[in-house]
């Protein structure tokens, strides 16, 4: 498993954010029961940065707390056979790990949510690394059946690595 970390903000999470992330993506793989080493990249921004990229990639000008980049095709959710199926898009060959995709995480917006919500910055956090987690795999969230689905799975992944409310 390859989990690559990148603080890119000037702001400091006074946490522990990269095991945070570790326990999470692991629990996540885990929950939805891939079944290959996975290499994950995450970049802890600001939300300056983070509204650049959303305006880029989403044209969306504000800033937001988590955008995922995954690089799976998935018809349906967590099918990682398929990915098998076409190994030269999918797997680093030079590891033989399945290349998930990227999320981008705005540290100020870990820091307004945990507060907004009243829980605490490390609760915020696992839940923005699980909910990208999640959209890496293949889920979204456009439609209500969707949306409540992945709602339950990100619960599910928190409870299972100790991060429920």
């Amino acid at each position: 498993m390859t989990i690559n970390i990148e603080y890119e903000a000037e702001k400091k999470l006074n946490l522990p954010y990269e095991s945070i992330i570790e326990d999470v993506v692991n629990a996540s793989l885990d929950y939805e029961k891939c079944p290959y080493e996975a290499e994950v990249n995450v970049i802890l921004t600001d939300n300056a940065e983070i509204r650049r990229i959303n305006r880029e990639f989403r044209q969306i000008d504000s800033p937001t707390d988590v955008l995922s980049f995954p690089m799976g095709d998935f018809d349906v959710p967590s099918d990682f056979e398929r990915m098998e199926e076409q190994s030269e898009d999918y797997f680093n060959p030079e590891t033989g790990e399945l290349l998930l995709g990227d999320i981008v995480i705005s540290v100020d917006k870990v820091e307004e949510q945990a507060e907004k919500y009243g829980h605490s910055q490390t609760r915020e956090l696992a839940f923005l690394v699980a909910h990208s987690m999640l959209h890496l795999c293949g889920y979204d969230h456009m439609e209500e059946q969707e949306r409540i689905a992945m709602e339950k799975r990100q619960e599910e992944i928190l409870s299972t690595g100790g991060f429920a409310r």
